[in-house]
């Protein structure tokens, strides 16, 4: 009952869940809690991308105001990822870097206070994740990404920019030119080819088919990049 009470007083602190039925979450907000999971599942240890694939442009705009919120989300963010995931990103990074491309990386693990406020934060509720049920990037296998040009560091043309939350942002949305079509299905086909499947209403979405039970995280950037795994 105490642990119960805890948790309703920290999301109502953190306006984590409004005039909706609370449900007791259970995730990892510790140091300690975090190095008990990898103990037991070394696949659980998280991965800095930008050490581990220098290549990747990280591009972090929740970390600004530039952002759907408009709010400030992240301080000293990094892009991690479970070892798994990471792995095969690096395979689908050498798989284009061959093709004069690269990656960029716009979100990968979320604390989970941060999916919250995008709750708190975010009207349109249909392309935020529920806090009753969390996100995949509070379980550090969920990414947001695109592909670049590695010359002119352009974006390719995929329609419509990052956090576009309208239909023509989905996978099935027509009304955009060819180029961005093939643009949109190089990167699905590359990414779903390598284990990670898509998000029908976001075409920069993509999550780690492969779940173990990863756990739902709340711990800072900071923190993770006191102990962080390096491969």
């Amino acid at each position: 009952m105490k642990v119960f009470l805890s948790f309703i007083l920290f999301c109502i602190t953190n306006n984590c869940i409004a005039q909706e039925t609370i449900i007791y979450i259970q995730k990892i907000n510790t140091i300690e809690q975090f190095k008990e999971a990898v103990k037991k599942n070394p696949k659980k240890d998280l991965i800095d991308i930008a050490k581990y694939i220098p290549e990747i442009h990280i591009d972090m705009p929740y970390a600004t105001k530039n952002n759907f919120t408009g709010v400030e989300l992240y301080k000293h963010p990094k892009a991690y990822l479970h070892i798994e995931p990471a792995k095969e990103l690096k395979n689908i990074e050498n798989e284009l870097l061959k093709k004069g491309l690269t990656l960029k990386i716009f979100d990968a693990y979320r604390p989970y206070n941060i999916t919250c406020k995008m709750w708190q934060l975010t009207p349109n509720r249909h392309y935020v994740a529920n806090p009753k049920k969390g996100s995949n990037h509070n379980r550090g296998i969920a990414l947001d990404l695109t592909i670049t040009d590695i010359n002119t560091g352009k974006e390719l043309d995929m329609g419509t920019n990052f956090d576009n939350f309208t239909d023509s942002a989905h996978h099935g949305f027509q009304n955009i030119s060819i180029k961005a079509k093939n643009n949109r299905k190089l990167l699905k086909d590359i990414m779903n080819k390598h284990g990670f499947r898509t998000l029908e209403k976001e075409w920069w979405h993509y999550t780690w088919q492969q779940d173990i039970g990863y756990e739902i995280m709340d711990l800072g950037f900071d923190e993770i990049a006191k102990i962080e795994k390096t491969i």
